[in-house]
């Protein structure tokens, strides 16, 4: 019985206990949504998506002209 009791004891003290700070440390920090800095980092991605979808339009556009059949291979 005591094989059994000194890791369950050592478990309890020190493990449980680190493991519910981290917990819900972690479940607080992502219910409180973004923070400033991610907020500027996804204006940014959508900006330079944005610049990139209008790229693509135009590219799409240019090779429409030079070449009709382009699509097709």
């Amino acid at each position: 019985m005591d094989f059994i009791q000194i890791p369950v004891t050592i478990f309890l003290v020190f493990v449980a206990p680190l493991w519910l700070i981290l917990y819900y440390r972690s479940k607080r920090q992502s219910n409180q949504g973004l923070t400033p800095k991610d907020k500027d980092k996804l204006q940014t991605l959508i900006s330079r998506t944005e610049q990139l979808q209008d790229r693509v339009i135009s590219l799409e556009q240019i090779l429409d002209q030079e070449s009709p059949k382009w699509r097709d291979r």
